[in-house]
Parts: structure tokens; C-alpha cells; sequence
């Protein structure tokens, strides 16, 4: 049952209210405390009526950092740090603490900070350190499961200042043991069954066991403490797979009071209907395993990063719409298992072509869609520039089936919604293994897309799992003590040691348990860079082999230019094989920025979509072809030779990577607008839609020559559109559509939802409207075939993948860069002689852009016999133009291309 908080009026006007301390006698808890909808109760509410910011820090067992206190010290002032374990302290300027069960004295300290200190607070400025005696040390444990409160005062004991901690440091040193338990979690056993919790502050644990997901508890049990590493734990006998559970955890909450959460396992290996309970597996046992599951094996490892060819894909949009899927399995799991399926079919000639990995949105446990009861907008049949289907489609968004899933809930547990039925956490298990296994039989490696840089909550809301258990250490907090959002969302805080330890361990569950193959990190930079490469060393020995690290390296936020630690960010992670997306050239090939807006979203600078590309733009898209690489000389339109981190981008340098496996090149993805779409604003109006077409397959052209790894957005092979939305990640079905049967883009589906895209709808409603812009059959059609017809290139020879940076400086040049250049002309030679793999003694690619034909003369490649690549030759090449236009004259060394063309000419 519930305490009644009791209202409390103000003492004083300002930030520290006061009032009588209506603490009230703990919650009497009845026999259904393991039941019910109500998932926290308060048993002492704080005694104060206003919260204290949380601005000193504890930097270890023994050291305090209080931060620009203010003030003048009179003589005498002393440091003080009050504790009441029933969060009964009162406090107010001018007049003595009171409500204290524990005051320990505080010493100032001038001693050196050790340098693992120094570098993971320097971001603290100021102020004064303090140390607790050497004799209350043993207390520590006691003090950091109640309130607490540092003040200075005067010699009679007059408060002067007060501030609330930031714990995160003294339980990373108090209990850093905790970090070498490997069972945290549900472990059964043929005889007994573990439960292990990491809650150092909580003043008591419980666990709750349910027979099944909807029913009553069957137990209450207490669990004991292990007080040098914070982990509570019980053992209980039997097996209880297929049991679920949860905990009741008593701890205290600064500006709530004493609380009681019932919460699920941060470490859950499943859960029930809408993860409100945990489930008890062994991930072992073989009923959790589909058939052949053991005996089907990896797709082959892969020679070098390089040759990763990824495509980016929503569980959801790969079936919810494929009639050739039984309607039980459409947007599920299952829906990979049908090997006949249109959608299948597709992936499985992708891999025949030379796709490698199959890159799937987040499929952990999120928390913004209902997984049993979401429902289907009905979307009217209106006008292509009609505001009526995003109406219909965002009266539902918040209930509906759909989202990206960018808001995690439980890390290492599948996603319920994409089960057959989500109130079994068998089958959570079962169909994720199914659907990995299918795409591993189609000859596809698994990626999975993490979000361990913030949970979809935090402090005591519902879907708040960590803060919860361990307030105030699993997110990290401002100087205020507020929770970082710079991500979007509650910022969690890698850099503390067990939550750097839920991102590895789970990141080794899915690689050991699910056989995933690669991760793709979203905004890694905010996670530290030893974190991620202890992350990679896990991995890799759970799978036995090299296990592909890829993410998001931006640089913003409160973590900014390695404000609290050594990112994992674009220019932070030179050298550990860890690659990040590269913003160079995908910006070069679209014009513009990715957050465009406003008359901006028209300005067609892009390489892909200029009327007259600038050289500038030109060098930049080199930038990309060489892998983004340091040290790859570059001459540029200005006439210089430089290195490409001499090149700048912005205010940072072009070339920001050591290897080329460091870099991930593409030119859409499921953020912003589709390359589609972004050409439709940036494409002069009358741009026909067999060149619409042409300007696609040259933007994914840019990838397939990219050194590096070539990352896709699926449906970039069928020109997707997404009726110009910018974020379609609650954009629901209809804006997200993927349609294997080849007849419709997506284009023309209404003005797209209003929150992200109303201001511009001025700009797109005639667009939309415009019947000569959306493809049909013919142009999907060519796409998809020329775009496979791609990946067989890139296949074809590792010239197009090499694996070192050596080997590019070695074998790559631009000829036709410099003052010279055609900017619209992008040609690159590779020399092959001597290299395995090759498969030819050299290759040029080049590129145009232009609307008329492009000619280039390279004397030094006079009498060679080239010839076009194989693939623009064979029977069923897509593209006829280049067969019948593309030219090569020995006796001058000139090339002529087609416009809007991608051509490679060889010599085997």
C-alpha cells in the first residue's frame, strides 16, 4: 500500500523549504507487496520540503569534491556530512542540522588526486576536497544507503552552505569487486536457482517469484547482502526456468524519501507481457534452442573489416507489409523463417550479389511499444500532399505497433513485441534464435543496432529499471545533479563501472547466446573508448573470431572533446579497430547538412544533385573514396599536395582515421530523409525519373568505391521514400513502408508527420503532389538490379576493400584531381599487380555526375587494354548505357563515360 506524503509549507522563501517532519510509520507491506499495478510505494517520505542540488562529488572511498561552494569562510567554518537512514534531516541557513542519526567531520585535503581520478573528474572545477577521517571509513557502506547531506557551518554549527552527493565514485571504489561477477542475474541449475542484484545503497532486497507471467506471486523471499561487492543474493532449490520474478528493493531516493520499487532485472535474459516481470532461463537449454540451432554455423568470418557490405534494416518494415508472409508473422521474428517470403528472396540475392551483413534496428527489449494490446491506425485513402494520413497515423503513434526502438528498457532481453506472443518469455528466445539462424542460412552475418548511451527513463518513472535500484549512479548528472539528455533521452553514465559492465556483459550475451556477428553502436562517442575496446575483447572471445565494432562517433554534448574521458569518437579512436560513420563524404554527396530545414532543405550543393558540382565538393568526395584516411596525400583543387587531416572539414580535419576498416561510408541511413528524398528537394524540378534513378545508384556507387566499410540503408536499392519525412522513428507503417513487390516507393503517401516536418510543409505539399517525381515498376526495377549489380563489383576484387591504410596510399590515385579538375568527374585508379585478391592488374572507376557525357585523359595508361568490368558486360547487367556508350581508347588514354554514370574498366 501507499504512504500519504504529507504537504509541507515553506519556512523560507528560496531554493531550502522547511517544514514539520511528517515522517510517518513504514509501510505495512500485505501479502500481495509482490503484486498489483503499483510498482513503487513510499515507506518515509524526505523530510524536507525541497530537494538539495546533488553538487559534490565523491570521487572514491574516501575523497569529496564540493565544487565552487560560494561564499566567504569565516574563520573557524567546518565541513560536516549528515546522514539519517529514514530520510528524516531538516536543514535551514543560519540554523543547525537536525533529524541526523550519523555526523562525521570532514577534513580538508591537499593531497594529489591519483591519475585515474584526475582524468574521470576534471571535469569538475573548483571548489574544495575533502577526505572522511580514517576512522569512520568503515561506515561508508552504512552512510551510502541513507540520506545524506554536506554542509559548512560555523564553529557553533550555523549552516552556511549545503549540498546534496553524486555517489558513483565511492561505490565504483567501495565495491569494485562486483565488476569480476559473471552470474548477475537468473542462473537455474538442475538443483537450485541463483538470483543475483547489484544494489549497493539499498537497505533491503526482496525477491518475487510468479509461476507464470499474469499470475500471483508464489514467494516472497529476503535476500542477504554481500557487503564487499554490493550484491544481493539467494539461492533457491530446483529449476525455475520458465518461472518469471521481480525485486522489491528498499532504498533511498534524494528528494522522494525511502522508497520500495518492485523492479525487473537489469540483467534479464527475458520477460513477460510488457517486461513487467522478468523470465528464468538458462540460454543453454535446449528447449530454448530452435532445431539444428547448434549445428548451424556462422557465415564465414570475414578476411578484413573492409569487407563488410551492410544493410541497415527495421524488423518491422522488412515484413509487416509483405503479403507473401502469413499475416501471424508479418513484423515478427518469425517472418525471416519464411524462406519463400518476397522479402527473402530479396535479402538472399543481395547476398548472391555480395551483401554481407544484415545490420537489424534495435531488436532488444524497448519500451515505447505496447507489445500486447498496440494497435493499427486506419489511414484514409487521401491526396498525395493530404495531411489527413499523418493525422491518422500520429492519433495513434503513442498505442501504435510501430517504432524505431531507440529507447532501451532491458539491454540484454529480445524485444516482446516482435514475438508470436509476448507474454512467454520462451518465445522471446526461441524466434530470435530462428530469425538469426534464417539469415545465417540466407548466407548473412547478423549486426545488431545498441543504445547503451541512455534508457528510455529514469529516476522513479515506471519504465526506469536502473535508477531505480541504484539511484543516481547508472545516469549521469550535471553539476546540479540532474540527468544528463544531450542524447535525446536520460543519459546513462559508461564511464561508471558497473554500467560499463551491463554494456559488455550483454553485448557478450547477444554475440555468445544469439551468434550475433557485428554491433552498431548509436552515439558511441558518449561511451568511454577503454570501455568500448573492453567491450571488443569480450566479444571477440565469446565468438571465437573478430567480432565487427561500428557506431555513431559524434562529438557533442556534456562528453564533448573528452571533457570527462577518452571517447569513443571519430577522432579518439585512431588505431583500435573500432569504426565509426564518417560524415565527409555522405555530406559531399547530399549537399548540405544533416539537420536541414527550411528553404536550406533546397539548396542543391550535394555532389549527387548540383547543377555544376564545386571542386571543393569534388576533393571532399575523394576525402571518402580514400577511406577518410589521415595520412592519403590528396592533390587538391588549389593545387596542394597535402595529407587529408590537413584538409578541414568544418573545424575538424578530413581524413580523421588511422585504418580503413575505422570507417563506415554511406550516403542515407534511417536518420533524416532518404537519399530519395533528399534529392527530390535538391534535383532541379524537371529532372526526369530514369535520372532520378541514375542519381541513386550513383550515391550508392560512392559507398560500393569507398575504402572502408560500405554501410547501406535498406530500400536504397528500391529508391526509398518516406513521403519526405525527416525522422520517421514514430512515423508509424505507413511512412516506413518497404515493398518487395516492386511496384511502389513509398513516395506521395501524404505530407509526412506534422511535429518534425509541419513548418515545412509549404515546401513539400507541390513536391508531393507532382505525379512526374514518383517512380514506377520500371525504375524500381532498375535500381534493384543495378544496385546488386554494384555490390558484384565491389565483390569482385579487394581493390575496392583493401584492408591497410599502406596498401591505399600504395594502390589508390585521383587522376583528374588538382586546379584542373571536372568537378562532375570523379575518377579513381587502383594498381593490383602483386596483390592477392586482386583479380585484376588495374581497375578505374569513375564517376559522373553531369547531365551530358564526361571524357578523361590518363597519358600513362596509352595501350593498356582495358576493358569494362565483367558485370557492366554480362547478359543481364542492368545498366545498357554503359555497355553502349562507355569507351576506352588505347592509343590516347581517354575514357568517355555517360552522364550520371557509374563505370569501372579493367585490366585483368
Amino acid at each position: 500500500m501507499r504512504s500519504t506524503i504529507c504537504r509541507r509549507a515553506p519556512l523560507w522563501a528560496g531554493r531550502l523549504l522547511l517544514g514539520a517532519a511528517c515522517l510517518l510509520p513504514a509501510a505495512v507491506w500485505a501479502d500481495s507487496a509482490c503484486d498489483g499495478s503499483q510498482f513503487q510505494t513510499v515507506l518515509r517520505p524526505q523530510a524536507a520540503s525541497a530537494v538539495v542540488e546533488a553538487r559534490a562529488h565523491w570521487l572514491d572511498s574516501r575523497l569529496i569534491q564540493w565544487p565552487g561552494q560560494g561564499g566567504a569562510e569565516p574563520a573557524g567554518a567546518r565541513y560536516k556530512l549528515y546522514h539519517s537512514a529514514e530520510a528524516a534531516l531538516l536543514w535551514q541557513p543560519g540554523r543547525a542540522v537536525v533529524g541526523a542519526d550519523a555526523v562525521l567531520d570532514l577534513e580538508p585535503s591537499e593531497s594529489a588526486l591519483s591519475p585515474e581520478l584526475a582524468q574521470r573528474f576534471k571535469f569538475i572545477a573548483g571548489g574544495v576536497r575533502l577526505a572522511v577521517r580514517e576512522a569512520d571509513l568503515p561506515r561508508l557502506p552504512a552512510l551510502l544507503k541513507g540520506q545524506l547531506l554536506l554542509v559548512r557551518e560555523t564553529p557553533a554549527g550555523e549552516l552556511l552552505a549545503a549540498t546534496a552527493l553524486q555517489i558513483a565514485g565511492a561505490l565504483d571504489d567501495r565495491y569494485a569487486a562486483a565488476e569480476d561477477v559473471a552470474d548477475l542475474g537468473a542462473s537455474p541449475g538442475k538443483n537450485q536457482t541463483g538470483f543475483k542484484l547489484w544494489a549497493p545503497t539499498a537497505q533491503k532486497v526482496s525477491l518475487c517469484r510468479y509461476a507464470s507471467d499474469g499470475g500471483p506471486a508464489i514467494a516472497e523471499r529476503a535476500m542477504r547482502l554481500d557487503p564487499a561487492s554490493g550484491i544481493w543474493s539467494l539461492t533457491e532449490p530446483g529449476d525455475l526456468s520458465g518461472q518469471y520474478y521481480s525485486y522489491l528493493v528498499d532504498v533511498f531516493v534524494r528528494g522522494v524519501g525511502l522508497v520500495r520499487n518492485r523492479v525487473s532485472d537489469p540483467y534479464s535474459v527475458s520477460l513477460g507481457a510488457d517486461s513487467r516481470r522478468s523470465y528464468v532461463a538458462d540460454l543453454s537449454a535446449p528447449a530454448l534452442k530452435p532445431a539444428g540451432w547448434d549445428a548451424t554455423p556462422r557465415p564465414k568470418a570475414l578476411k578484413a573489416h573492409t569487407d563488410m557490405v551492410i544493410y541497415e534494416l527495421h524488423l518491422r518494415d522488412f515484413s509487416i507489409g509483405d503479403q507473401t508472409v502469413p499475416p501471424a508473422r508479418r513484423g515478427k521474428y518469425a517472418a525471416f523463417t519464411e524462406s519463400d517470403s518476397a522479402g527473402m528472396k530479396h535479402l538472399r540475392a543481395l547476398a548472391a550479389a555480395g551483401l554481407t551483413d544484415v545490420h537489424l534496428l534495435p531488436v532488444f527489449d524497448f519500451a515505447t511499444v505496447p507489445e500486447t494490446q498496440c494497435v493499427t491506425p486506419q489511414v484514409p485513402s487521401a491526396a498525395p500532399d493530404s495531411e489527413a494520413q499523418q493525422a491518422a497515423v500520429m492519433a495513434v503513434a503513442e498505442r501504435d505497433c510501430f517504432n524505431w526502438g531507440y529507447d532501451p528498457f532491458h539491454y540484454g532481453a529480445p524485444e516482446g513485441s516482435y514475438a508470436s506472443d509476448a507474454a512467454d518469455g520462451a518465445r522471446r528466445i526461441v524466434e530470435f534464435r530462428q530469425m538469426v539462424q534464417a539469415l545465417h542460412r540466407a548466407g548473412l552475418r547478423v549486426g545488431m543496432d545498441v543504445v547503451y548511451n541512455h534508457t528510455a527513463a529514469s529516476g522513479q518513472q515506471q519504465k526506469s529499471v536502473l535508477d531505480r535500484i541504484v539511484p543516481g549512479y547508472y545516469q549521469r548528472l550535471d553539476a546540479a545533479g540532474v540527468v544528463e539528455r544531450s542524447t535525446c533521452c536520460d543519459n546513462t553514465a559508461t564511464e561508471h563501472r558497473m554500467m560499463a559492465k551491463l554494456m559488455v556483459d550483454t553485448a557478450e550475451r547477444w554475440t555468445r547466446h544469439y551468434k550475433i556477428d557485428s554491433f552498431r553502436f548509436d552515439l558511441m562517442a558518449h561511451q568511454p573508448r577503454a570501455a568500448m575496446e573492453r567491450l571488443q575483447a569480450r566479444v571477440d572471445a565469446a565468438a571465437g573470431r573478430r567480432v565487427q565494432l561500428i557506431g555513431e562517433g559524434w562529438n557533442f554534448g556534456e562528453i564533448a572533446n573528452g571533457a570527462r574521458f577518452v571517447q569513443a569518437s571519430q577522432l579518439s579512436l585512431n588505431g583500435s579497430g573500432i569504426a565509426t560513420f564518417s560524415d565527409r563524404g555522405r555530406d559531399a554527396a547530399r549537399g548540405g547538412s544533416a539537420g536541414d530545414s527550411g528553404e536550406a532543405l533546397l539548396r542543391n550543393t550535394g555532389w549527387l544533385n548540383a547543377e555544376q558540382p564545386t571542386a571543393a565538393t569534388a576533393d571532399m568526395i575523394r576525402v571518402g573514396l580514400a577511406g577518410s584516411l589521415r595520412d592519403y596525400p590528396l592533390t587538391t583543387w588549389q593545387g596542394q599536395t597535402l595529407p587529408l587531416e590537413s584538409i578541414a572539414y568544418g573545424d575538424q580535419p578530413a581524413g580523421y582515421v588511422s585504418q580503413p576498416g575505422e570507417v563506415v561510408n554511406y550516403v542515407d541511413n534511417h536518420d533524416n530523409q532518404t537519399l530519395f528524398d533528399i534529392n527530390v528537394f535538391r534535383l532541379p524540378r524537371g529532372t526526369s525519373r530514369e535520372d532520378r534513378a541514375r542519381v541513386q545508384l550513383l550515391g550508392a556507387a560512392l559507398t560500393a568505391f569507398s575504402q572502408g566499410v560500405a554501410y547501406y540503408h535498406a530500400g536504397i536499392d528500391l529508391l526509398r521514400s518516406k513521403s519526405l519525412d525527416r525522422n520517421s522513428y514514430d512515423s508509424g507503417d505507413w511512412f516506413n513502408r518497404l515493398d518487395w513487390s516492386y511496384t511502389d516507393n513509398g513516395f506521395a503517401a501524404g505530407l509526412p508527420p506534422k511535429g518534425d516536418n509541419g513548418a515545412d510543409y509549404a515546401l513539400l505539399a507541390p513536391l508531393l503532389a507532382d505525379p512526374a517525381i514518383k517512380p514506377g515498376p520500371t525504375e524500381i526495377a532498375w535500381m534493384r538490379d543495378a544496385f546488386r549489380d554494384l555490390l558484384r563489383i565491389r565483390a569482385s576484387s579487394v581493390l575496392l576493400r583493401l584492408p591497410d591504410a599502406a596498401q591505399i596510399r600504395h594502390r589508390l590515385s585521383f587522376p583528374g584531381s588538382g586546379p584542373q579538375q571536372n568537378p562532375a568527374l570523379i575518377a579513381g585508379l587502383l594498381d593490383g599487380r602483386g596483390l592477392a585478391g586482386a583479380g585484376f592488374e588495374r581497375l578505374v572507376y569513375l564517376l559522373n555526375t553531369g547531365t551530358t557525357p564526361a571524357q578523361l585523359e590518363l597519358p600513362g595508361e596509352q595501350g593498356r587494354p582495358y576493358r569494362l568490368h565483367p558485370v557492366h558486360l554480362a547478359a543481364g547487367a542492368a545498366d545498357k548505357r554503359i555497355a553502349a556508350e562507355a569507351r576506352f581508347e588505347p592509343a590516347s588514354g581517354r575514357f568517355e563515360v555517360p552522364p550520371r554514370s557509374a563505370v569501372v574498366f579493367v585490366v585483368r
